[in-house]
């Protein structure tokens, strides 16, 4: 299982636009080919700081996602509304307890 986690950390006056945005493509993400799970968290004390996680069959998955029209979509609506520089990490899925 290959995991992608973003942080994200919005200007306060364009997190209602992030939020809005983000319910309007949530499905279309969760069900791009290759796409197995999607989270947005949110900081409990930094609240302006968001969180993605998504879980993908293969690096190729979500790379056919990041050079796909839905998220230049996505991205293009997004970037402006940040206060600070995207940090995102690619990660390998070692072991889950539940």
């Amino acid at each position: 299982m290959f995991v992608r986690i973003v942080k994200m950390s919005f200007a306060e006056e364009n997190i209602e636009q992030f939020l809005t945005n983000f319910e309007t493509v949530k499905h279309r993400i969760r069900n791009f080919e290759g796409c197995q799970f999607l989270e947005l968290y949110r900081d409990k004390h930094n609240t302006n700081i968001f969180f993605t996680y998504s879980y993908w069959n293969t690096e190729t998955d979500l790379n056919n996602y990041r050079h796909s029209d839905l998220f230049k979509g996505v991205w293009a609506q997004t970037k402006p509304m940040f206060n600070a520089k995207p940090e995102a990490w690619s990660v390998d899925k070692l072991v889950t307890l539940s």
